[in-house]
C-alpha cells in the first residue's frame, strides 16, 4: 500500500504491473478476511447441523433477517469509511481522524438501536416467516442472541472498514482469524453436552453446556465481543495514525453526517431491497417443508465460500477508487475499478468451478441427512454458472462506493431482485420446487452482472457520487 500512496503523491500513471500489484496487495488479506468470516458461519452451521435438520432449519429460517440487519450496520460503516478513504487520498489525516471519531459515536448508538429492534422482533419473526412450529423456539432464541450481539458486531464492522480504507487489510484479517478461534472454542463448549470421547485410545471427558442452537449464537456473540475489544484497543493507541479520542464537545458535524447519509442511505436501501426479496424467498421456501428449508440454508452457506473472495476484491476496489478520487486522479479511479472487477470475475470463475465439482462434499460437511445433501448439492451446482457475473456486480459496486456512487446500485438491486428473481421464482417453484428458486437466482445474478459491467464501462459513476475531500488546513 505504501507504493500506491507514493504513486498518488508522484502524480504519474502506474504500469499495468503496479496497478495489478496494488489491487492484489489489498485484495488477498481482504479475501482471507472474508473467508474467515465465512468459516465462522461454516463452523456454526456444521456444529448445528450435527443436531439434525430441525436445528439447521431453525437457523436457516432467520438467516436472511440476520443478513438484513447486518447489512444496515455495514451501510452506515461504509458511509464513514468512504469519507476516510477520500480524505486519506487528499492528504487530510486530521479530517480523517475527525470522521473516525464521529463514526464510532454514531455506530455505537446505531448498533444499540438495531440490536434492540432485532431482539424485539425475535419472538414473532419465525412465525411471520412461515417456519414450522417445531423450529420456531430455537429460531427465536438464535435471533434474540444475535440481536443482543449487534452493538459489538457494529463496532467491528466499522473499525474494520476504516482500517481497510486506510489501506490496512492485514489487521482485520488477523482479527477475524482470532474470531474463528474464539467462535470454535465457545461453540465446542456451549452447543454440546458434557460427554466422554476417545482420543489416542484414551477416554477423555469433554465439558459442555448442551445449549444446542442457542449455544451457537452465544458462542458467536462472545467472539464478537472479544474482537470488538481488540479493534477498539488499536484505535485508542497513541501511536495509531487514525487514533480516536473521545474527549471534546458535541461529537457530530453536519458535513460528516450529511455525507454519510448520502452514501449510506442508498446502500442501505439496496441491501434492504435485496434482503426483502430474500425474506420473501424464505417464506416461499418454508412452504416446501423442513428438508427444503435445511437444503436451501446449507446451499446458501456453501455458496458463500465461492462469492466471499469477490467481496474481498470489492474492498480493495473501494479503497483504491476512494483514495484516487480524493487525490483528484479520476484516471486511476477508472483503471483500478476495471482491474479489480476483472480480477474478481477471474477468481470467482475458478471458485464457481470448484463449487460445481465439489457440491456434494460441501453440503455433506454440514449434515448427515442424505436427502438434504442431495437437494442442496443439486441447487448449488445451478448457481455455479452465475458466479462470474455475480463477481462483476459485487466488485463494480465496491468501486462505485469508493466514488460515493451508491444510488445507482440501489436501483439496480431493486429492479433485479424484484423484477427478475422473484417473478421467475414464482413461475418455476410450483413445478420445480427448490430447483426453480435457484434457477431464478442464477438468472437474476447473471442479468445484474451484465448491467453492472455496462455501468462500469460508461464511467457515469464518476460523476454521480459523493465526493468529500479537503486538505488539512483548508
Amino acid at each position: 500500500m505504501a507504493s500506491f500512496t507514493a504513486l498518488l503523491q508522484e502524480g504519474r500513471a502506474p504500469t499495468r504491473r503496479e496497478e495489478l500489484s496494488a489491487v492484489l496487495s489489498l485484495s488477498w488479506p481482504a479475501i482471507l478476511q472474508q473467508l474467515m468470516l465465512t468459516l465462522v458461519q461454516y463452523i456454526d452451521t456444521a456444529m448445528v447441523g450435527s443436531l439434525g435438520p430441525n436445528a439447521t432449519a431453525s437457523v436457516g429460517v432467520v438467516s436472511s433477517s440476520v443478513w438484513l440487519f447486518n447489512g444496515l450496520l455495514g451501510a452506515a460503516a461504509t458511509g464513514f469509511a468512504v469519507q476516510v478513504a477520500q480524505h486519506v487520498g487528499a492528504g487530510g489525516m486530521e479530517r480523517a481522524k475527525n470522521v473516525a471519531r464521529q463514526s464510532l459515536y454514531f455506530c455505537a448508538l446505531f448498533g444499540l438501536f438495531i440490536g434492540g429492534l432485532a431482539a424485539g422482533l425475535s419472538f414473532p419473526l419465525p412465525g411471520l416467516l412461515g417456519a414450522e412450529e417445531a423450529v420456531r423456539g430455537d429460531a427465536s432464541a438464535y435471533f434474540l442472541i444475535v440481536g443482543c450481539a449487534m452493538p459489538f458486531t457494529t463496532i467491528s464492522t466499522l473499525l474494520s472498514s476504516l482500517l481497510r480504507c486506510m489501506g490496512d487489510t492485514r489487521t482485520p484479517m488477523a482479527y477475524n482469524i482470532l474470531l474463528n478461534v474464539f467462535n470454535t472454542c465457545f461453540n465446542f463448549l456451549l452447543i454440546y453436552p458434557s460427554r466422554d470421547a476417545q482420543l489416542f485410545g484414551m477416554t477423555v471427558f469433554l465439558p459442555g453446556a448442551g445449549l444446542g442452537v442457542a449455544g451457537a449464537a452465544i458462542g458467536s456473540a462472545l467472539a464478537a465481543l472479544l474482537v470488538a475489544a481488540l479493534f477498539l484497543r488499536r484505535f485508542f493507541r497513541r501511536d495509531f495514525p487514525l487514533r480516536i479520542r473521545l474527549s471534546g464537545g458535541f461529537p457530530f458535524t453536519r458535513d460528516c453526517l450529511s455525507a454519510m447519509v448520502r452514501i449510506a442511505i442508498p446502500q442501505a436501501m439496496a441491501h434492504t431491497a435485496s434482503c426483502g426479496a430474500q425474506i420473501a424467498v424464505t417464506v416461499i421456501v418454508a412452504g416446501l417443508g423442513t428438508q427444503a428449508v435445511a437444503a436451501n440454508s446449507l446451499a446458501v452457506t456453501a455458496e458463500a465460500l465461492c462469492y466471499q473472495p469477490g467481496y474481498g476484491v470489492a474492498t480493495a476496489a473501494t479503497t483504491l477508487v476512494g483514495q484516487s478520487i480524493g487525490a483528484g486522479r479520476r484516471d486511476l479511479a477508472v483503471r483500478f475499478a476495471r482491474t479489480s472487477t476483472f480480477l474478481g470475475m477471474a477468481i470467482m470463475t475458478g471458485t464457481g468451478l470448484l463449487m460445481f465439482l465439489f457440491a456434494y462434499p460441501l453440503i455433506g460437511m454440514f449434515t448427515p441427512d442424505a436427502g438434504v445433501v442431495a437437494l442442496g448439492a443439486s441447487v448449488l451446482r445451478i448457481e455455479a454458472f452465475a458466479e462470474p457475473f455475480f463477481a462483476a456486480s459485487i466488485v463494480a459496486s465496491g468501486a462505485f462506493s469508493g466514488a460515493g456512487d451508491t444510488k445507482w446500485s440501489f436501483a439496480a438491486n431493486l429492479l433485479s431482485m424484484w423484477g427478475v428473481r422473484l417473478p421467475i421464482a414464482l413461475l418455476l417453484i410450483g413445478s420445480l420446487g427448490l430447483t426453480g428458486m435457484w434457477i431464478a437466482m442464477a438468472s437474476e445474478l447473471t442479468v445484474k452482472g451484465i448491467v453492472f459491467l455496462f455501468r462500469l464501462r460508461s464511467k457515469k459513476w464518476l460523476d454521480s457520487g459523493t465526493v468529500v475531500v479537503a486538505r488539512d488546513g483548508a
